[in-house]
């Protein structure tokens, strides 16, 4: 096991791995101080992000973070390695990979390029170079990623921001559903995929769910795809039961262990992909898989040590599970970035330098990236911290965000990003729904000639065409 040294100002920082030496070179987030991973001064994380710059790309495929023998995502990074299209970059240190990072994200090959790199690249590297890079890099090389997935609409295009229209119930109530997924429709929201979070996970209320979701969808001939957030067993169930299942969801994480604490494994979802796919209900796409992640889900499961039985920090972790992502070749892939509470990810600072992390990961990974911009009401955030990041996400090409009503999601208890707020960031920064989507919008005369999205004002236009009402 290697020991990195580091000195600063006449002190010498040293670190006695490298899962230390990641951990010690994360920003300051309260989940690592919960696991006593943290570097305890800033003049020791900044010895630790210089000590890790000069760390070569190739160690991370001998020193593992996480056993090999004892942690199946460990397995599958390393066998599923691609050697030739690291070859690419397998001189460069961390630091040499942020360089080329940056310069190729600002030639006119950077797309091809970095989609040519992404299966060469583990997810420690991308961890490591992501704990040296500024925002405003993990911004400007995640904008020049280009990622794209299909089922009924298009999701990652350039250009393009779509919207998981989230019409949680408390009560699972089919007429609150309906009325939020109206609202959603009414404001441009629900091209990514119009997705519940059901507050229970019967077999029997699933099935309600997605009966009802496909019939509005068929009714108004809406080009996107439907998903009930329930346990991927479930799903798996209702497919064999002849259940008009379009999305497979599951959460998933970085560790065999957290994944387990979800009752799952890489075999149980290799599986659910192959019975989604089996059913043929997309249109321009087969890509049937819906994951969501979080920084901090394997710390609270209890299921976060690394070799030598030390804490892994929780980035690291979370880049980790975007290899279980990437192996099921997704739609959609979202961290819920501020979801799991301050415990995790302290206030707004936190959240949304863990936002762009967790983005510029996952893209660079080779997925299309979401988040969810969100915080719980307990957290040192607000609303201006969420407006902020769903700026900075839009201006890095973000592939999709979660939008509820009013912001406030009154089923989970939390605070998410609002339909209007979806308008806000398109217009802004000149963004566009999934083109199939937008072809639906306008042909029910909802958007003006620029796809913005008209009012509905006393003759009800938009509201009678998705209605039909007189």
């Amino acid at each position: 096991m290697t020991i990195y040294t580091q000195q600063i100002s006449g002190t010498t920082y040293q670190f006695d791995s490298l899962v230390e030496l990641m951990a010690k070179a994360t920003p300051l987030r309260s989940g690592d101080e919960l696991a006593g991973c943290a570097a305890q001064s800033d003049a020791e994380r900044a010895a630790a992000q210089w000590a890790l710059s000069e760390v070569s790309l190739g160690v991370f495929l001998q020193d593992l973070v996480v056993p090999y023998e004892s942690d199946e995502v460990t397995r599958l990074i390393i066998d599923s390695h691609d050697r030739v299209a690291f070859g690419a970059v397998s001189h460069l240190t961390v630091g040499g990979l942020r360089d080329w990072l940056l310069n190729t994200a600002a030639s006119t090959s950077a797309a091809a390029t970095l989609r040519a790199v992404a299966p060469g690249l583990t997810p420690e590297m991308v961890a490591a170079v992501s704990k040296i890079m500024r925002n405003q890099d993990l911004i400007a090389v995640a904008r020049a990623v280009e990622v794209t997935a299909a089922f009924r609409t298009t999701i990652g295009l350039p250009g393009t921001l779509a919207t998981r229209l989230q019409p949680n119930h408390p009560t699972d109530d089919p007429r609150g559903i309906a009325a939020a997924t109206l609202d959603g429709l009414l404001l441009g929201s629900g091209d990514a995929v119009i997705g519940i979070n059901p507050a229970t996970d019967s077999p029997h209320a699933t099935s309600d769910l997605l009966h009802l979701l496909d019939d509005i969808r068929q009714r108004f001939e809406i080009p996107t795809q439907s998903c009930v957030l329930s346990h991927v067993t479930t799903t798996m169930e209702l497919i064999e039961k002849g259940v008009p299942v379009d999305l497979v969801f599951q959460s998933v994480a970085g560790t065999e262990g957290a994944n387990s604490g979800f009752g799952v494994d890489v075999s149980l979802l290799r599986e659910a992909n192959e019975a989604g796919r089996s059913l043929h209900r997309g249109t321009v796409g087969n890509n049937v898989m819906y994951l969501e992640t979080g920084q901090g889900s394997a710390l609270s499961a209890g299921a976060y040590l690394g070799m030598g039985g030390k804490p892994v920090d929780q980035q690291t972790l979370e880049t980790r599970a975007y290899a279980v992502c990437r192996d099921l070749e997704p739609l959609l892939v979202n961290t819920v970035v501020g979801f799991i509470g301050p415990e995790y990810l302290y206030d707004g600072k936190q959240i949304i330098r863990a936002g762009l992390e967790d983005h510029f990961c996952g893209k660079l990974l080779g997925l299309p990236m979401g988040v969810d911009v969100c915080y719980t009401n307990h957290a040192e955030a607000d609303q201006d911290d969420m407006d902020t990041l769903l700026t900075l996400l839009g201006a890095a090409g973000v592939a999709f965000v979660i939008a509820v009503p009013g912001a406030d999601d009154v089923m989970l208890g939390y605070q998410s990003s609002s339909f209007h707020d979806v308008l806000y960031v398109r217009q802004v920064l000149g963004l566009k729904p999934a083109p199939e989507f937008a072809v639906w919008l306008d042909r029910l005369g909802m958007v003006d000639s620029h796809g913005r999205i008209l009012d509905v004002d006393a003759t009800g236009s938009p509201l009678r065409a998705l209605t039909g009402t007189r």
